[in-house]
C-alpha cells in the first residue's frame, strides 16, 4: 500500500532549514490538541482504578462506559439508543481506519466519498480498502458544504461527512443532514458523520446525524452511523475514548470484527472515560475558553467567529510561502490548507488551531496579523 505523507510530515519538510525568530517564543497552532489541563476528576478516576490493569478489558466495553455514552447521546441530542446501537472504541482514529476496511471487504469494486479537505485517516482507510474515491469539495463559494451529485452518490458504498468540519469549521444544518440521510436510503450507501467537534460550539449546539435520521423518518438509523470522542470536549485526547453509534445491523457485525482487531480500552481508561462522558459542567468551561479565543481572533484578525470547532480557516494567498514566513519571522506554526486537501482544494488557506490559553492566542494572532500586513495579503 502506498500512503500519502501525513500533513505534519509535509510541514516538517516545508520548514526544513527554516529557523524561527530567536527573539520570540515559538507558538504552535498546527495540531488539534487542546492545551488545557484534563479535569482533575477524570485523572482521579483513572488513578483510583489503576488496580484494574490486572484484568483484560472486553472489546465491547464495560456496561458503565456504554451507559455513560448512551446517556450523553440522550442528554445532548435527545436520542435514546439501545445498547446494540453503540460500540465504545479506542478513540476514533482507529475506527475511522478499520471500519471502512470492514464494511468494504466484500465489495468487488468498493467506492468511498468523503469531504475534502479532510482528516487524512479517511484517505488512508480508502487506500487500505482498495476503494475508488470521490471527493466532496468544501469550497468558499459553496459555503464549505458538499454539493450533492446523485450520479456520484449512486456509485458509493460509504460516504463520510465531517460536521462540524475540520478544518473549515463549517456546520451543516439539521435539514441538510436529513436530506443526506434520504440520499443514503435512496442510493443504499452507508452514511457516517464524524462528529468529534460537536461539543465545541460558540452558541447553538450543532445537530447530530442521528437527529437528522429521526427527522428523515429513519428512527432505526438504517445505513446511518456517527462517531464521537472525548478528546476535544474533555481536553483528554490521551484518554482514547470514542464511540460509533447508529445502525445496529451493521454494528453487530462490526463488533465481531473488532474482537479480532484488539483495540479494547484498558479498564482504568474506561472508568475515567465514563466519568468524562457523564459530566457536562467541565465541557461548558472549555467552550467558554474557545469562545474567548474566537473573540480574540475576531478582534485582531477581523475573521468571522465560527459556529463550532476551535479552528480558523484563514485565507492568506500563497499558503506555503505564508507558512514559512510566519514561522521564520514570527515563530508561529500553522498548517497549510493544501496539506489537508486534494485536487487544489485548500490552496490559499491555512488552518489555525486556537487551542492555547487566551494570552498566547492573543500574542499569536497579533503576530499573524503583522505577517499578513507585511506580506501584502488581505484577509
Amino acid at each position: 500500500m502506498q500512503f500519502e505523507t501525513y500533513p505534519f510530515e509535509k510541514l516538517t519538510a516545508l520548514l526544513e532549514g527554516v529557523s524561527p525568530n530567536p527573539a520570540l517564543e515559538p507558538i504552535v497552532l498546527t495540531i488539534g490538541e487542546p492545551q488545557f489541563e484534563t479535569p482533575a476528576f477524570i485523572a482521579e478516576a483513572l488513578c483510583e482504578n489503576a488496580a484494574l490493569l490486572k484484568k483484560y478489558p472486553k472489546t465491547a466495553g464495560e456496561p458503565e462506559l456504554r451507559v455513560a455514552m448512551r446517556r450523553f447521546v440522550k442528554r445532548r441530542f435527545h436520542i435514546a439508543l439501545d445498547d446494540s446501537q453503540i460500540i465504545p472504541t479506542f478513540g476514533t482514529r482507529e475506527l475511522l481506519f478499520n471500519f471502512p476496511q470492514f464494511l468494504l471487504a466484500d465489495k468487488k469494486e468498493p467506492v468511498m466519498a468523503y469531504t475534502n479537505p479532510f482528516y487524512q485517516i479517511y484517505e488512508g482507510a480508502a487506500i487500505a480498502s482498495g476503494a475508488k474515491v470521490h471527493h466532496l469539495h468544501l469550497k468558499k463559494e459553496n459555503g464549505f458544504l458538499p454539493v450533492v451529485d446523485e450520479a456520484v452518490l449512486a456509485e458509493c458504498d460509504l460516504v463520510i461527512l465531517n460536521f462540524p468540519n475540520n478544518p473549515t469549521a463549517s456546520v451543516m444544518s439539521l435539514e441538510t443532514m436529513a436530506e443526506w440521510v434520504r440520499l443514503a436510503l435512496k442510493h443504499d450507501f452507508v452514511l457516517l458523520n464524524d462528529e468529534c467537534y460537536s461539543e465545541i460550539y460558540t452558541h447553538t449546539p450543532p445537530p447530530s446525524l442521528l437527529q437528522a435520521s429521526a427527522q428523515a423518518g429513519n428512527p432505526t438509523f438504517k445505513n446511518v452511523l456517527v462517531i464521537n470522542s472525548v478528546s476535544k470536549r474533555s481536553s483528554a485526547p490521551g484518554l482514547r475514548s470514542g464511540f460509533i453509534a447508529g445502525d445496529d445491523v451493521i454494528l453487530k457485525a462490526y463488533m465481531r470484527y473488532r474482537t479480532y482487531v484488539g483495540c479494547a480500552s484498558p479498564l482504568p481508561l474506561q472508568k475515567a472515560a465514563a466519568a468524562a462522558w457523564g459530566d457536562e459542567e467541565h465541557v461548558m468551561g472549555f467552550r467558554e475558553k474557545y469562545r474567548e479565543n474566537f473573540a480574540i481572533a475576531h478582534e485582531v484578525l477581523g475573521v468571522d467567529i465560527p459556529e463550532a470547532t476551535f479552528y480558523i480557516w484563514l485565507e492568506v494567498g500563497d499558503e506555503l510561502a505564508f507558512t514559512k514566513r510566519l514561522y521564520a519571522e514570527y515563530a508561529v506554526k500553522v498548517l497549510p490548507g493544501s496539506f489537508l486537501g486534494r485536487e487544489g482544494v485548500g490552496q490559499g488557506f491555512v488552518r489555525i488551531a486556537l487551542v492555547e490559553p487566551a494570552e498566547r492566542t492573543l500574542e499569536a494572532c497579533r503576530r499573524i496579523k503583522t505577517c499578513l500586513e507585511r506580506s501584502g495579503d488581505s484577509l
